[in-house]
């Protein structure tokens, strides 16, 4: 079993594992596998769970070239938008470029906030891209390179340095849209998927990684 303590079969857990794979719903999932909404429910639940612990382990420090960004999920539409917008959740990511992305939700966009996480997740020496967010101003006096983008002329330019962070931000978003609204209590599971999804890549090796990491759970 792939799942212990899970009364589906083994096929029919793989074959509900490749329609997560394939960033398929749970009710489609459900509906397409002949089994109850609530079964595929829980069983995609509890692969996300998987994938959040074995993310942890995966952690790693980043070092090179790095792309930091905060983006802002959910809430309220109407009114301002972006930084400040009403009941947003606050997500700062780092990624390396030509590599992975690490996704945290924080609390809020100060200096205060993001440093720890950059200290924790980023080797001093490296070279780092940002926006021009006040917050970012600490790593001018911080052991790294840092470079700023100005979004208001980055259209202008051939090269936007934070271009690989602000892919990941459209992947994941897109992913979470086709759930109408992820439950603000689950989001982080959703938001590690969206991780997980883009350090691992196509479709077969995170069918294989998916495999991989319940089979050393279990």
């Amino acid at each position: 079993m792939y799942i212990k303590h899970c009364k589906l079969s083994e096929n029919k857990q793989l074959e509900l594992m490749k329609y997560f794979v394939a960033g398929a719903t749970a009710r489609t999932a459900a509906n397409l596998s002949g089994i109850h909404r609530n079964t595929a429910v829980r069983f995609f639940h509890k692969l996300r769970g998987k994938i959040v612990l074995k993310q942890q382990d995966r952690s790693e420090q980043f070092s090179g070239e790095i792309e930091r960004d905060e983006s802002y999920f959910g809430g309220i539409r109407k009114g301002r938008r972006g930084r400040g917008a009403a009941g947003k959740i606050i997500v700062f990511g780092i990624l390396k470029r030509g590599g992975k992305v690490h996704t945290q939700t924080v609390l809020d966009a100060r200096a205060k906030t993001l440093m720890p996480v950059i200290w924790l997740k980023i080797r001093p020496d490296s070279i780092v891209y940002t926006d021009c967010w006040r917050s970012y101003n600490a790593l001018d006096v911080a052991k790294f390179r840092h470079y700023r983008v100005n979004h208001s002329k980055r259209f202008a330019q051939k090269h936007n340095p934070i271009n690989g962070i602000e892919n990941f931000w459209n992947q994941a978003k897109r992913h979470l849209r086709k759930f109408n609204g992820v439950p603000r209590q689950h989001f982080d599971l959703f938001l590690k998927e969206c991780e997980w999804r883009f350090n691992i890549g196509a479709p077969n090796k995170l069918l294989e990684d998916l495999k991989s990491l319940l089979k050393e759970l279990y």
